[in-house]
């Protein structure tokens, strides 16, 4: 039987912690191998702290890089992947591109997960998401490399943004993340570039766990939940089961 496999595509190095960190610490706790690629550090949008502690653009993204790694240590996922492609504004070149292709054949994810489609007070996250399904498109090209192994059809899942009510952003499937939610947290403060984010991002837990809730029966027998994570398909379900 092969092995199921994740793929998170995360702009830069703390998104996939604050935004999907519970699905990813969740997956890996149920064998499900997942990769994280980071595309940048976000070291010059997302480090405001470590600027003002006057440190040089080499150790921002050096600091970044080993918050990232541990975190992705503490949520189980098999492989991290910075690219270092810069940040604010994010810009992939055409052989960035095919990299990511090229790891997204070699992983060939059950699922994969990046950023909300629209997001006018970073613009680094949804050109992220733009780049993600345009080389989900490349992979499942059979003209594509013709030497490596074809896409299937994974489902995109959209994590949750920032001042989400801005940005569109519908969720559609709910995740309870409580068994793995002491993972979560310990990844989240691996990042002490962002420490601000770290109590906003347990509301934002704690808020989901009372949607899954509701959308799991709510008072008529719901099942109990204490954290959860949001997320908007992009593409259609194909169930057995409702």
């Amino acid at each position: 039987m092969t092995k199921k496999t994740a793929l998170v595509i995360s702009a830069h190095a703390a998104d996939f912690v604050w935004r999907c960190g519970g699905a990813i610490a969740l997956h890996a706790e149920k064998g499900v191998d997942v990769t994280v690629i980071c595309l940048s550090f976000g070291e010059r949008g997302e480090s405001a702290r470590l600027w003002k502690e006057g440190k040089s653009l080499d150790a921002v993204k050096a600091i970044r890089r080993s918050e990232a790694e541990a975190a992705a240590s503490v949520l189980g996922a098999v492989r991290l992947e910075c690219f270092d492609l810069g940040d604010y504004p994010l810009n992939l070149s055409e052989e960035a591109k095919y990299r990511l292709v090229d790891v997204i054949r070699d992983v060939q994810p059950s699922f994969m997960l990046s950023h909300s489609k629209y997001d006018p007070y970073n613009t680094d996250h949804m050109y992220t998401t733009q780049i993600a399904l345009e080389a989900r498109m490349i992979a499942q090209a059979w003209g594509h490399n013709p030497d490596q192994k074809v896409l299937g059809a994974p489902q995109l899942y959209l994590f949750e943004p920032h001042q989400t009510e801005q940005m569109g952003w519908k969720p559609d499937t709910f995740l309870d993340i409580t068994p793995v939610w002491e993972k979560k947290r310990a990844a989240m403060e691996c990042m002490n570039g962002q420490v601000h984010l770290w109590e906003y991002y347990t509301r934002v837990a704690q808020q989901r766990a009372n949607h899954f809730k509701r959308n799991s029966g709510g008072q008529a027998g719901g099942r109990d939940c204490k954290y959860a994570e949001g997320f908007e398909s992009v593409f259609p379900r194909t169930v057995d089961e409702l």
